[in-house]
């Protein structure tokens, strides 16, 4: 398959395909841990914040009421469409191009909200790619990463949680914290070692 004149890579998840574009980020070990830890119900409202591919919207979508999925990358808001397509659940999704919560519409909740944020330590030429900007967090790996904490419980159902994933690279503390100065009582969820890191899946839910 070929989708815009971009060559894309073919992969099988959970009894699901998905095509990848060149210039989306491919899943990896944090794409994969999340979807370890990710339960929805058939009730559900999700939001599926940097999208990428679309795998963790998809994968949500398969159970979930309605799928909201955000990507600031044009080519991520194409490959997404695709695969929702492709895995016959276009319907239950709404997939939208903005930066973090721009696209999100005024009295919006969710029930969960999924960001698999870019969280590496980089430097400013590292985020003029799309690619780059996919997983380059900046100084300290937390642009993005604090951005999402300001902002994210406003969006979120008084019962509903919150999961984000990063890396020990760019401070797990300071997240938690982070969260718990919004008002949310927040936990690692899941951790898996990675060559240098270790990633985590951050668990956040109203008091």
């Amino acid at each position: 398959m070929r989708s815009s004149g971009k060559a894309v890579k073919r992969i099988f998840f959970n009894n699901c395909t998905f095509y990848v574009e060149k210039n989306v980020y491919e899943p990896a070990e944090d794409t994969f841990l999340l979807t370890e830890n990710l339960v929805v119900s058939e009730h559900d409202v999700v939001l599926d914040m940097g999208t990428g591919c679309g795998i963790l919207g998809v994968l949500a979508a398969k159970r979930a009421r309605k799928v909201v999925a955000v990507d600031v990358n044009p080519h991520a808001v194409r490959c997404a469409e695709t695969n929702a397509r492709l895995n016959g659940v276009m319907e239950k999704m709404d997939i939208r191009r903005g930066d973090l919560f721009e696209p999100i519409k005024k009295g919006e909740k969710f029930d969960v909200i999924i960001f698999n944020a870019p969280y590496l330590p980089s430097e400013a030429r590292e985020q003029k790619t799309w690619i780059g900007r996919a997983w380059a967090g900046g100084p300290t790996g937390r642009r993005l990463i604090d951005r999402f904490i300001s902002r994210a419980p406003s969006y979120l159902k008084k019962s509903g949680r919150i999961l984000l994933v990063q890396s020990t690279l760019s401070n797990v503390d300071e997240t938690v914290r982070r969260l718990e100065g919004e008002g949310l009582q927040a936990s690692v969820l899941a951790e898996k070692k990675v060559a240098f890191e270790t990633i985590v899946v951050i668990q956040a839910e109203h008091r």
